[in-house]
């Protein structure tokens, strides 16, 4: 969701009261109530005007579209902790969840990184690997940067070479993380998970400085899958590689604010690219911004690429846009 969408939904969902708010929340994705749930909880007073506009736009909305999708209910208990406090929390928690308690390696959905990374940490690398394989990338990253760069290496080059695994050892570490997490158990399915793919996948997520390393680490041990995994990894610059057309549609998403300090370091032609596909007015406007913004921390330019880039990511998971690549390696 786009900053603007994020704060349409937290005025909807403090208007709906809690025992509504309670059922949309349950069909929501875990990112998706995560991100939610840290507006809620820092929203400030709006006009009645706005929250018009909010309702008006979702009654609109609604009329086109019959459900609202995913299944799940990861996320919605550390959420809502933060945006109602406990005490409300504990109430709306026991509409949305019933008696069903999350166990196991789903568990860890609901856990910040600090947290996952201290209970993982001491596990044998390729254990690590398997349960990062099963979390968001972008959770993945988080962990994996909490590591020392030796096991990061470690971990992130057992995610390349790994070639899904045996629904026996799923079930057994998930057995395992379930009594460690006081859980109940729950039945995993067998998936094809790991490979190179999902570690560029992770790594799209990383910084740079992690980034290089991981790639030398992965050069020493198999120079062809460090190349599957370059191929396969989308760096901002690729978005010269989206039509005008997918451009156009990621700049709906995209914050002034945000494309700015993304932009910051670019090269020529990619802002150029991105200009071209504004109006008039507001091409202007970006490039007086551009030359107006003072220094940037790297680590800021790079946070803000990396956001822009899932963003790009969740669009073409849509099937909204498409992203170019190298021959039937291309990443997608």
């Amino acid at each position: 969701m786009s900053n603007e969408t994020l704060q349409k939904a937290a005025v909807l969902m403090l208007t709906l009261g809690e025992n509504e708010a309670a059922e949309v929340m349950k069909h929501l994705g875990p990112r998706e109530v995560q991100k939610l749930g840290e507006v809620m909880a820092t929203m400030k007073p709006i006009a009645h005007e706005e929250v018009g506009t909010v309702l008006t736009e979702f009654k609109v909305m609604t009329s086109q579209h019959s459900g609202f999708g995913s299944d799940t209910n990861e996320y919605i208990r550390s959420v809502l902790n933060q945006a109602l406090g406990n005490d409300k929390a504990t109430a709306v928690l026991g509409r949305i969840l019933g008696d069903n308690d999350v166990s196991g390696i789903e568990s860890l959905k609901w856990m910040d990184a600090d947290s996952v990374a201290e209970l993982i940490l001491n596990e044998h690398p390729q254990i690590i690997a398997t349960i990062l394989v099963h979390l968001e990338d972008d959770q993945a990253a988080a962990v994996l940067s909490k590591f020392t760069e030796r096991l990061r290496n470690d971990v992130l080059l057992r995610i390349a070479t790994l070639d899904g695994v045996q629904p026996v050892a799923l079930q057994e570490l998930n057995q395992v993380l379930t009594r460690l997490l006081s859980g109940n158990e729950k039945s995993v399915k067998k998936q094809s998970m790991g490979g190179t793919h999902a570690a560029a996948n992770i790594l799209n997520f990383m910084g740079s400085t992690i980034e290089t390393s991981a790639m030398d680490a992965f050069r020493n041990y198999d120079g062809d899958m460090a190349q599957k995994i370059m191929d396969a990894m989308f760096g901002f610059e690729n978005l010269m590689d989206i039509d005008d057309r997918g451009i156009q549609l990621l700049l709906r998403e995209v914050q002034s604010d945000s494309l700015i300090i993304a932009l910051k370091g670019a090269p020529t032609e990619l802002k150029e690219k991105i200009l071209k596909n504004m109006s008039q007015r507001a091409a202007d406007m970006l490039r007086e911004d551009m030359e107006t913004k003072g220094p940037v921390r790297l680590s800021e330019v790079e946070a803000q690429q990396k956001a822009i880039l899932m963003i790009v990511r969740r669009l073409s998971d849509e099937g909204q846009i498409a992203l170019g690549g190298k021959g039937d390696d291309a990443f997608v």
